[in-house]
């Protein structure tokens, strides 16, 4: 997986692989999401605030620390 830098206090990189998308945190911890489309990761990224947007992810999306 290619994890892309974010401009985020709380993240540091994003990335995407089969329907996963990847979230690296400020202290190193990686987290995966499970069922991202491209398209939903796509809109993450772009998304102004990337800390509201991972509040509303939490909520649809499984997540476990990698």
């Amino acid at each position: 997986m290619n994890l892309r830098p974010v401009n985020s206090s709380r993240m540091s990189a994003v990335g995407w692989n089969n329907n996963t998308m990847y979230i690296q945190f400020k202290d190193g911890a990686i987290f995966a999401y499970t069922n991202v489309s491209e398209n939903q990761y796509k809109q993450f990224i772009s998304s102004s605030s990337l800390g509201k947007e991972l509040a509303i992810f939490q909520k649809q999306h499984h997540y476990y620390r990698v």
